[in-house]
């Protein structure tokens, strides 16, 4: 199969779809690779480094779109890209389509099989192509909330850890899951005072075993998130229902009751944000204020850490992409329901109900697309 990689063109994106090493193991299995020039510079690989792998180095992503049998990505496509899709092009990379009609109406148009990173399962119900960036963006949070939270960049003037005398911020993290766990663990290490809000009985057991008495793990309910929130320095909102909506848990109501200067840290915002106040932004102006409450919502986080999360999600992706390259796209779904759960558009349908049910656009069953 010929594949394709595209330089990302979404602000401040560094990562690349596939790393050199990637490369060579696709070319080893009997595979072409294009990658368009300059597409690896964010994580410090060089077009001579992937001919070195193995790579054709293309002058556009023209030549890659118009070339590539599968497109592989890291974010979800740019409407210049998405006008150069064709039908039965494979797209292979992270789309979060419930909050984006407008991209959801181009995919669906260009009758693309489209291959979503975050609703692909694994056997023990995770999402194994998601988890890899759901850590870098809890540990994240941690980093950009603790600066967010400093007089100079309009927070409150608080220290995450405190100093002896001096009390520790408070910090919320709401959801227990990969992006919860992270925040926690980082938060943790800097010695803030913690508490994790969660509603799975399971979750909360895990948590507390992990952290013992250096974290509160607490069932979450609304009287218990208002309370919670009038003593606040940071909150991190790390919820997640697969390739739906996130449920908005903080209305901009309830920032009223917020310390003046406290931090709001979006995780979710990729899928619409969990945070009624919550918009989008980008690491040019990654921050802005509501009601005196500094809101962090940069819908690329790990992009700010390209290296790292570009070989960490490389680690989880390569295996699907490997098998959709030697088998085609309708066998290697055929035979992993798994990887069938990241099929999200094909040849001009929906065919996640999620995204259906948050659009309100009629679905297919990615069964039915592979006869």
């Amino acid at each position: 199969m010929r594949i394709g990689v595209p330089k990302e063109i979404k602000n401040h994106e560094y990562r690349v779809g596939l790393t050199p090493e990637s490369v060579a193991e696709l070319v080893a299995d009997g595979n072409e690779v294009l990658v368009e020039s300059s597409a690896g510079q964010g994580i410090g690989a060089s077009d001579e480094i992937y001919r070195q792998h193995g790579a054709e180095i293309v002058s556009t992503a023209k030549d890659v779109f118009d070339r590539a049998e599968m497109i592989i990505k890291v974010k979800e496509p740019q409407a210049a890209e998405r006008a150069m899709l064709r039908q039965d092009q494979i797209l292979y990379t992270y789309l979060h389509l419930a909050p984006d009609p407008e991209q959801t109406r181009d995919l669906i148009q260009s009758g693309a099989v489209c291959i979503a990173y975050e609703t692909v399962t694994s056997d023990d119900g995770d999402l194994p192509l998601l988890k890899p960036m759901s850590q870098v963006a809890g540990r994240l949070a941690i980093q950009v909330g603790a600066a967010a939270l400093q007089k100079n960049a309009g927070g409150r003037g608080v220290l995450l850890g405190g100093v002896p005398g001096v009390a520790p911020a408070k910090v919320i993290v709401i959801g227990g899951g990969d992006v919860g766990y992270n925040a926690a663990l980082m938060a943790v290490g800097m010695q803030a005072d913690v508490t994790i809000l969660e509603r799975d009985n399971g979750v909360m057991e895990r948590l507390s075993a992990q952290f013992g008495a250096s974290a509160r793990v607490i069932r979450s309910t609304p009287a218990l998130l208002n309370a919670l929130l009038e003593t606040a320095d940071m909150v991190v909102g790390a919820v997640l229902i697969p390739g739906a909506a996130a449920p908005k848990l903080i209305t901009r109501e309830m920032l009223s009751i917020m310390q003046k200067g406290s931090v709001l840290v979006d995780v979710a915002i990729d899928q619409g944000g969990c945070f009624e106040t919550s918009r989008p932004t980008t690491h040019d102006d990654p921050t802005y204020e509501v009601d005196g409450v500094i809101h962090y919502c940069v819908a690329n986080m790990p992009g700010a850490v390209a290296r790292t999360s570009t070989y960490a999600l490389n680690a989880a992706t390569l295996v699907h992409a490997k098998r959709i390259a030697r088998l085609g796209w309708k066998t290697a779904l055929s035979r992993d329901p798994h990887l069938l759960k990241g099929l999200n558009v094909c040849q001009g349908h929906l065919t996640y109900q999620a995204v259906g049910d948050a659009l309100g656009i009629e679905t297919r069953a990615p069964q039915d697309m592979l006869s």
